[in-house]
């Protein structure tokens, strides 16, 4: 089967490796875009709600980015030559209204489109859109019926059945658009992993991508959650294995977390290949840190991204910006970063070695 995801994506752009040793700046490759902070939902694990994690402290779930903003923004990320945006939260991106609109400019432009979603709104001209021009779609999930989609979120009645109708037309629809399903991990649902991953092979979905719930700023809490778990998780992963054929796949991503929140390099050479804009015109260094003093590179709120992205004062900020002192939490980009030192770490002439 294909692989959707690799620490290893970065190989494809050597100018932006360059870019990383030489301290130059070139134009993102792919930009993630929080449209709104409006959501549907009140997910207990969610890092921009929860009072647990520092992640999300400056969140405003009124803020959404102007229309004529996000349009205008959709049309510099063309000119720039940007190659991917995928839609998160925040809160729910299928909730803003212009979405398709713009995910039009986007994919008439030459670039890939794709989201993060709850999937409730899947439907109508959201699903057209990305069923016309998406690369992927991935619906985060935490429930296996009804009730414990109500427990957990704050969801109305049914909505989970709901939801799988969505999930279930989608996929029956011609269409190249992949969608997978993020299922995460908590104490509540942690012994019904095989179930539902039979129940989203029957829908028709991709894959599953299994990551355990991020509750705590700090290893150890982290950790000492999951600890009581572990076991039944590992059985119910290895209970889900002959489900795995050509045309579905699960993904382990559940592990401890030590080696994702503490950091030994001094730079964050991902920040070249990946940064987001929050619903506050705000630009972030990533999704870990959106929402965050820290993490705030500059407001576009009065200025173009292409004139902030060029700016000194952001050439400075990338090339200063210290994740060991900065980046004690969780980090997605981790992997990356570290396969990136590795790999701008060979030596030359022993690299002919392979």
């Amino acid at each position: 089967m294909t692989t959707y995801y690799s620490p290893l994506k970065f190989f494809q752009f050597d100018k932006h490796l360059k870019s990383f040793t030489d301290g130059t700046v070139l134009a993102p490759v792919h930009i993630r875009v929080k449209p709104t902070n409006l959501c549907n939902h009140k997910c207990w694990f969610c890092a921009y709600r929860t009072d647990d994690l520092s992640l999300g402290a400056e969140m405003e779930e009124k803020d959404s980015i102007p229309k004529e903003k996000m349009l205008a923004l959709a049309h510099e990320f063309v000119e720039l030559g940007v190659k991917a945006v995928t839609f998160s939260g925040g809160g729910e991106p299928l909730l803003y209204p212009p979405l398709p609109e713009v995910i039009d400019i986007l994919a008439n432009g030459g670039i890939r489109v794709a989201a993060l979603s709850n999937g409730t709104h899947l439907k109508g001209r959201m699903a057209d859109a990305f069923a016309k021009h998406g690369t992927w779609i991935r619906i985060s999930l935490d429930a296996w019926d009804d009730d414990s989609y109500v427990n957990s979120r704050g969801a109305r009645p049914h909505e989970f059945s709901l939801l799988l109708d969505n999930i279930r037309a989608f996929t029956r629809r011609e269409t190249t658009c992949v969608l997978g399903v993020s299922f995460i991990v908590t104490q509540e649902n942690h012994q019904h992993i095989a179930e539902v991953c039979q129940l989203l092979k029957t829908c028709g979905v991709s894959h599953v991508k299994l990551s355990g719930a991020v509750v705590s700023n700090d290893v150890k809490g982290n950790n000492a959650y999951h600890q009581s778990i572990k076991q039944e998780v590992a059985r119910q992963i290895a209970l889900s294995q002959p489900l795995i054929d050509e045309q579905f796949t699960i993904l382990n991503h559940y592990h401890d977390l030590p080696e994702r929140f503490e950091k030994s390099y001094e730079q964050c050479p991902f920040l070249r290949f990946l940064t987001v804009i929050g619903a506050d015109e705000n630009v972030y260094t990533c999704q870990d840190k959106a929402y965050t003093e820290s993490g705030r590179m500059g407001s576009i709120a009065e200025r173009s991204f292409k004139d902030f992205w060029f700016s000194q004062e952001n050439q400075h900020f990338l090339n200063t910006f210290n994740p060991a002192s900065h980046c004690q939490h969780h980090c997605v980009s981790h992997a990356k970063n570290l396969a990136i030192y590795e790999y701008l770490s060979l030596d030359q002439e022993h690299s002919y070695f392979v």
